[in-house]
């Protein structure tokens, strides 16, 4: 990982400028800076030297919604809604509204700030030039931890949604056999999978937008053989709040979940076409969609079905929402469903997939990772850093294979540990950043720092269920360690690697980027 093991061909954030000559001596042409990320509308288009270390800005302001959207909207609300429902009854419906309000102060600063500086690397450079290199070293560690236990995660939910056609298919045989096709997916190239992701997106997006407008046709108007119901499921069975309000707190480190993949707004920066207009456009629509559709859609599962029947405390054999239409009876819905379910979960691994590998680059090309991991293919996709993530999801599908009980509900605790983690720094990154605003960031997070003051206490709020949830605790005990030795390795050895100036280029890759597009 030191200086010599960099291809001579290939861009790298150690290099000098003046490596670049042609790139400084015409403004006009994209060029593979030291940063690591080929600046410029690019088209995806192969390198020179397979051994190039860059990436390419191909996204569209669409694709990029879409793929932050893909991340965030899975597994989370189909499937993990079955045991936050369990947890606090109707009155997860608060959880998902809480929920909500912490997403948005972490999709508003970080876009806010991804608007002005697209760096690689998304908000873990922003937190090594506004906070400390250490500090941006911790939160790309732990967002690629993240990544894996969600792509992990997602890809259990698949081969669940699998097993609800064909029972007799073994969890671990299912979780290979999806891996497989995110994977085709993320090797193409960054524009494919763009292009891919945004189809997966639009039909999950279309499908809740569809079972809303169902779901509410069934709670208040009905039919002769299913009268409407109303909201009178909320207060059944033990009233709104079953389990008390304590129960509402607890179930945050379910619901929590369910937002992860936000971050991606700031992580695809670096790929995008026109980073500024594009993480504008992602950041304000992303967040309004995901909290309309979290919280109706909740509603709604909660208004047709009894909540003990919804509840899932003791597996994730099926989706809440594959429920709905099998307790309305009608005929065939509920494969839609379940497929509708399978493709969502489908988007948020592939997605993930994706993340992962971007995050571990910009660690290898930043020397704070496996050296291994900085080369791309002729197509800029990273696959030496997604083998590493590929490794992962083996590992995950023998620990299914092995019958390891509730692995979903474990990776699902691991990730909102971390998770909780990464959004805090990402709060504090932006208020460290809010001072020295210069006026080019092309929109503006309401509420500035109070907003991300008010983020910071949700978190603690969420952090604080350790205490309380089992599998949590257990999240700790694994995390705690874990952040630990990535401390201890930053001073061991990591901590001499770090150059001030390699943080800069990536600020000056990025705002090349930001003024061609202008």
């Amino acid at each position: 990982m030191d200086n010599e093991d960099t291809p001579s061909s290939g861009s790298h954030s150690s290099g000098t400028r003046s490596s670049h000559p042609s790139a400084q001596s015409d403004p006009q042409r994209p060029a593979a800076s030291s940063s690591g990320t080929v600046a410029g509308p690019g088209t995806g288009s192969t390198t020179a030297d397979p051994a190039a270390v860059g990436l390419s800005r191909t996204l569209s302001h669409r694709q990029m919604a879409m793929i932050a959207m893909g991340s965030a909207l899975g597994t989370g609300l189909f499937l993990g809604s079955g045991q936050a429902i369990a947890v606090a009854g109707p009155a997860v419906i608060i959880s998902f509204a809480i929920g909500s309000a912490i997403a948005a102060t972490i999709a508003l600063t970080m876009g806010e700030m991804a608007s002005r500086y697209p760096v690689r690397g998304g908000f873990g450079t922003l937190a090594a030039r506004f906070l400390s290199p250490f500090w941006g070293y911790l939160v790309r560690w732990l967002y690629w931890f993240v990544t894996l236990c969600v792509t992990g995660a997602e890809l259990v939910a698949c081969a669940t949604y699998l097993q609800y056609w064909f029972p007799q298919v073994h969890l671990g045989w299912g979780i290979l056999v999806f891996a497989v096709a995110v994977i085709a997916v993320n090797l193409y190239s960054v524009n494919s999978f763009g292009v891919i992701e945004f189809f997966l997106s639009s039909i999950k997006v279309i499908a809740v937008l569809a079972f809303i407008i169902v779901g509410l046709f069934f709670v208040f108007v009905g039919t002769g053989s299913h009268p409407a119901p109303g909201l009178q499921n909320w207060t059944n069975d033990g009233g709104f709040l079953p389990n008390g309000i304590g129960a509402v707190w607890l179930a945050m480190s379910i619901v929590m979940f369910s937002f992860g993949g936000i971050e991606l707004l700031s992580v695809s920066a670096a790929e995008a076409k026109n980073p500024a207009r594009s993480i504008r456009v992602a950041a304000q629509t992303t967040i309004v969609r995901l909290a309309f559709f979290y919280v109706m859609a909740i509603g709604i599962v909660v208004a047709l079905v009894p909540w003990q029947s919804a509840a899932q405390a003791d597996g994730v054999e099926q989706s809440p929402f594959v429920r709905v239409f099998d307790y309305a009876g009608i005929p065939g819905a509920a494969s839609i469903t379940n497929f509708v379910v399978l493709i969502a979960a489908l988007s948020a691994a592939n997605a993930n997939l994706y993340a992962s590998s971007r995050m571990m680059h910009s660690l290898s090309v930043d020397r704070l990772g496996p050296a291994f991991a900085r080369y791309t293919t002729r197509r800029n996709v990273p696959l030496a850093a997604m083998s590493l993530t590929i490794v992962f999801i083996v590992a995950v599908a023998i620990l299914a294979a092995t019958g390891v009980g509730n692995i979903f509900g474990l990776l699902m605790a691991i990730v909102v540990f971390s998770v909780t983690l990464v959004w805090a720094l990402i709060l504090v990154t932006y208020i460290a950043y809010r001072p020295t605003r210069d006026g080019l960031e092309t929109f503006h997070a309401p509420g500035g720092t109070v907003m991300a003051v008010l983020g910071l206490i949700g978190l603690v709020f969420v952090f604080s269920t350790v205490v309380a949830v089992e599998s949590m605790t257990l999240a700790a005990m694994l995390g705690v360690p874990a952040v630990a030795l990535m401390a201890i390795a930053y001073a061991a050895v990591f901590r001499r690697r770090v150059d001030a100036a390699e943080i800069d280029e990536s600020f000056v890759e990025a705002e090349q980027a930001r003024t061609l597009t202008d």
